[in-house]
């Protein structure tokens, strides 16, 4: 049974690949550790600990970091990372078709020996110019049995009815300026995927969205990457598991698609784009709102992720102090107007500026009840050096929501 909605207030509150490694750039420090960050050290001050979001001999993905942070068990659920963007984008897959996350990439194709992956966003293209693509692709790439679903930015689904489910598949940001050649070859037929891959490079060279970001010097999106395919898992609802119903708010459709199947609320945020130049505000503002429907709220943030992936550190700290001034701040600040609330930061993994991709140790996360905040508290930073010292860790990741939402 639902708990009474005038109760505790519940907020997790993720920013995306904050957790980094020391830099030399940064003087052996970390962004989270030169980042200005008080409110999230506020919170730190109550509690910080160490949760294992990525379990052993699963991939250090978004889908599997975000639903350990939820409650759910990956190594249960996890049918793959696509159902999930097929979710958040509206897209409910019948029991034989295979959903695949459709990149839009940049490919230096300098011969067919070396084929580099020079971005995984194709420069952090815009929702604007990637529907131009997506539509001629649709138009001029037909493939019996599939459809194309455009989705935010670069990050689209090619949805495929009896779809290769164990076609060998990579995911773009964790080979980013690695030489693809031997994956794309064309020799290998076994595998359709790159097959598909391959068959839109001609139908992207040359396209008018292409050639106004050549002229600009931008990337150009000159090839689809399909990866992350799955069916549609099936996801204890998080009222069954917990009692408490939520919302879930997020510019990126996996996580919006991860709160649906957990039966969150998607919560729409105008400008929320998962970049850099997100309406970090307006996150904070709908999820006080939605507190008054519900008991708990997910608010996710992606731009230090990116950051990390573009490897530029400057935008990292910057997504990092965004998050927690627009965000964090003002989440605690609005919090006044609720009897009772309990705040959780996390990032949900490690994205180093050094590999420029995802890795798996324990990430920080921290939580406070609002009780213990308006105590001023001291103690602890919002650091990865902090949270490994701490005696807090959750090695069965999954278990943390469970503890967070205790009475």
């Amino acid at each position: 049974m639902a708990k009474d909605s005038t109760g505790m207030k519940y907020l997790l509150l993720v920013g995306d690949g904050m957790a980094d490694y020391p830099l030399p750039e940064l003087g052996e420090k970390t962004p989270l550790e030169v980042a200005y960050t008080p409110n999230m050290d506020r919170i730190a001050a109550c509690r910080i600990g160490r949760v294992k979001t990525i379990p052993d001999g699963m991939e250090p993905g978004s889908d599997v970091a975000n639903l350990t942070l939820l409650g759910y068990n990956p190594a249960l659920y996890l049918t793959g990372r696509a159902p999930f963007e097929a979710a958040g984008m509206g897209v409910k897959l019948k029991p034989d078709e295979v959903a695949f996350r459709m990149n839009l990439v940049t490919l230096n194709r300098k011969s067919d020996q070396e084929i580099l992956m020079k971005s995984h966003s194709s420069g952090d293209i815009s929702t604007e110019e990637a529907s131009e693509i997506v539509k001629s692709l649709k138009e001029e790439m037909r493939i019996p049995g599939t459809k194309l679903c455009q989705g935010i930015a670069y990050r689209h689904l090619l949805i495929w009815d009896k779809g290769p489910l164990k076609a060998e598949t990579i995911p773009p940001h964790d080979v980013l300026d690695q030489n693809m050649a031997s994956y794309l070859d064309p020799a290998k037929e076994e595998n359709p995927i790159t097959e598909l891959i391959r068959r839109s490079w001609p139908l992207l060279d040359d396209h008018p969205v292409n050639k106004k970001r050549r002229a600009r010097g931008l990337q150009e999106a000159n090839s689809i990457w399909l990866w992350g395919q799955g069916k549609a898992p099936d996801l204890p609802l998080f009222i069954d598991k917990f009692g408490i119903r939520g919302g879930v708010i997020s510019a990126v459709d996996l996580l919006k698609g991860i709160g649906i199947y957990a039966g969150l609320t998607p919560v729409y945020v105008e400008g929320a784009t998962g970049y850099l130049d997100t309406n970090y505000s307006g996150k904070a503002e709908e999820a006080l709102k939605c507190l008054k429907r519900f008991d708990f709220v997910f608010v996710h943030v992606e731009a230090p992720d990116e950051a990390g992936h573009n490897g530029n550190i400057k935008e990292k700290i910057q997504a990092i102090e965004a998050f927690d001034e627009k965000v964090v701040g003002a989440i605690l600040d609005g919090m006044s107007e609720f009897e009772d609330c309990r705040v959780m930061i996390a990032s949900d993994h490690y994205t180093p500026i050094c590999k420029r991709t995802h890795t798996d140790e324990p990430a920080p996360f921290a939580w406070a009840g609002k009780k213990e905040l308006e105590l001023r508290p001291a103690g602890p930073q919002f650091t990865e050096a902090c949270s490994n010292k701490s005696d807090l860790f959750f090695k069965q990741g999954h278990d943390l929501m469970s503890t967070f939402l205790k009475p």
